[in-house]
């Protein structure tokens, strides 16, 4: 029976069979300016786990009644005799891993354990995040894209932190094409798209940056807010500077103009780059004029500027002399300031975020005094 696909689907795979390389890059503003072998991480330590991850490995090697080789060998044996994987043999092994030759044991044992419990509920316990750590450790981001694709795993990587986190790999690694492979995989086996995914997703769009791209990040943008998906600021962000890269200017303003909030600091210089495509040039110095000049409290952080934005900002004002000096004024003055950076727009983008989760927890921990073991608020009137 023939598969049947939705649009974005479609488009999908035909912008698949329209590259024929794997890496594909654009002359757009800002794109692909990371030196050669730089890691650009998406996902946050909450989403990756691999501090737990290590945690846990530790002690299951600790508790293991034996040797390593010795339970590794034990599991090749039940392998050869066909008998049942139970659901801790393959938990152990997973946290056992440590090399290739540990890996290639622990996908056949996969492999037998998904045919014996293929039409077993899995939700109690996902394999597929756990598995997918492993192969961030040890840099098996191709085994990881072939499982994830094989039909006979299907249903094995049923959640969409094993596509996340995979996705998030390949992108580090600049294969932004198997990137999209592992979305159009996540699509076609009907995993439901996080947050997260939707950042990923218009990353890898944008790295790719051409017309096909492009269209499949509108089209996957317009399915999200059909759906009433959220998407995070991050993710339009992406949106909004790969229209910029297609000289799609209406389009980047029209994204841009619906992010919630849009105080961060790459929103404030996409903002300036949307500005100098749509030769909105007094209004544009009148933006930075603000920023440098603006009646802010001392407790305000001020906005701070590329040097690679405000250089094509200059460039655009060069041969109109009254906004050229202006501009340069102005720019000694953020000089001054501190509010010029170095990171370019691309490093904006594409900087891991700070872990929200982390930062709460240690909140919590501080509501607890430390001589009283007391609430803070009832420590500090007891003191």
């Amino acid at each position: 029976m023939a598969a049947v696909f939705h649009p974005s689907e479609r488009i999908l795979l035909q912008a698949l069979r329209s590259w024929g390389h794997p890496w594909v890059g654009g002359s757009g503003f800002c794109c692909c300016r990371c030196p050669l072998g730089a890691k650009r991480y998406l996902l946050t330590d909450n989403i990756m786990k691999l501090k737990e991850f290590q945690c846990k490995k530790v002690a299951i090697a600790h508790n293991l009644p034996g040797t390593k080789e010795t339970y590794l060998r034990n599991l090749e044996e039940k392998l050869t005799q066909n008998k049942l994987i139970l659901k801790e043999e393959l938990k152990t092994l997973l946290h056992l891993c440590d090399s290739r030759d540990d890996m290639q044991l622990a996908k056949n044992v996969i492999y037998r354990y998904h045919a014996e419990n293929r039409n077993v509920s899995l939700e109690e316990y996902k394999f597929g995040p756990l598995f997918m750590r492993i192969c961030y450790e040890l840099d098996l981001e191709e085994s990881a894209l072939e499982l994830i694709k094989d039909q006979s795993l299907q249903g094995f990587f049923s959640d969409c932190t094993s596509f996340n986190i995979l996705m998030d790999m390949l992108f580090i690694k600049g294969k932004y094409k198997s990137a999209l492979e592992v979305l159009i995989e996540m699509k076609n086996q009907d995993v439901k798209f996080s947050k997260d995914t939707y950042v990923l997703a218009f990353a890898i769009c944008y790295k790719l940056n051409s017309p096909e791209s492009f269209k499949i990040c509108t089209t996957l943008r317009e399915e999200a807010l059909i759906k009433g998906d959220v998407l995070s600021r991050r993710a339009s962000c992406f949106a909004v500077a790969l229209a910029l890269n297609q000289n799609q200017v209406a389009k980047a303003m029209s994204i841009f103009s619906r992010i919630m909030n849009p105080e961060s600091i790459t929103c404030i210089n996409l903002n300036i780059i949307i500005h100098i495509h749509a030769n909105m040039l007094e209004t544009l110095m009148a933006i930075l004029k603000d920023a440098v000049e603006g009646n802010l409290s001392s407790f305000v952080k001020r906005h701070e500027f590329s040097e690679e934005v405000l250089a094509s900002v200059r460039e655009k004002v060069k041969d109109v002399p009254g906004l050229r000096a202006k501009f340069d004024e102005i720019y000694g003055k953020l000089q001054i300031s501190g509010q010029v950076t170095t990171h370019t727009l691309d490093a904006m983008l594409c900087h891991t975020p700070r872990d929200k989760t982390a930062h709460m927890e240690l909140l919590n921990k501080r509501t607890i005094g430390h001589q009283t073991f007391q609430p803070l608020s009832q420590s500090l009137l007891t003191e």
